[in-house]
């Protein structure tokens, strides 16, 4: 087999990590986190604005590993998408000091919408996140029982080798890894903390 360590080549660790490989996601993110936080203390976030860049990116780069065509190009990519995320908060950031006193400009529905769209797409990068951790035998039984229509039980038996009988308590098993990822404990506490604030 081929050293799975840190000096494994990118392809292997892309491929890896693809296949829903916990141990090449995690070479990846070893190898390359360097590089992505030398890139945050160039644009002089403050730790806080790092760490949500940071996560941004992870988060696009499992989205778009399955479409990265050349593996060597990775470094480059997590460059330039982290550069972009800095950018995109320094403006955020500077739009925020620029705004007259609390309340002048937006009412207060027109700001719940606003944290209602922020939250959504933070649950969905969260649930997608999530989802691409679970082992690759869940993924496939989920997408199975979520598609349109389900899947029937005796294909799901037959395609993923499994015992009609054992169809549930795994479907049951699997969504609550889901539910237990980090990625989505993380967002369920960041609500929590906004609502006790408000």
């Amino acid at each position: 087999g081929i050293a799975m360590g840190s000096d494994a080549p990118v392809a292997v660790l892309v491929a890896r990590a693809c296949a829903g490989d916990q141990t090449g996601w995690d070479a990846l993110v070893d190898r390359y986190g360097c590089t992505v936080i030398a890139v945050c203390r160039r644009y002089r976030l403050s730790d806080a604005d790092a760490a949500d860049v940071r996560q941004t990116v992870w988060l696009r780069l499992l989205e778009s590993l399955p479409k990265l065509r050349d593996a060597e190009a990775l470094p480059g990519w997590l460059v330039t998408t982290t550069r972009r995320e800095c950018v995109r908060l320094r403006r955020l950031a500077l739009r925020c000091d620029a705004l007259p006193g609390d309340g002048e400009i937006l009412d207060e529905s027109e700001d719940a919408v606003v944290d209602l769209d922020l939250l959504r797409a933070e649950r969905h990068a969260a649930l997608r996140a999530a989802f691409a951790d679970l082992p690759t035998r869940c993924q496939l039984l989920l997408r199975m029982l979520m598609g349109d229509p389900p899947t029937p039980y005796e294909e799901i038996s037959r395609q993923l080798n499994m015992p009609i009988g054992s169809i549930g308590p795994t479907r049951a098993r699997c969504l609550s890894r889901l539910r237990e990822s980090p990625f989505l404990v993380a967002l369920t506490e960041e609500v929590d903390v906004r609502r006790t604030r408000d």
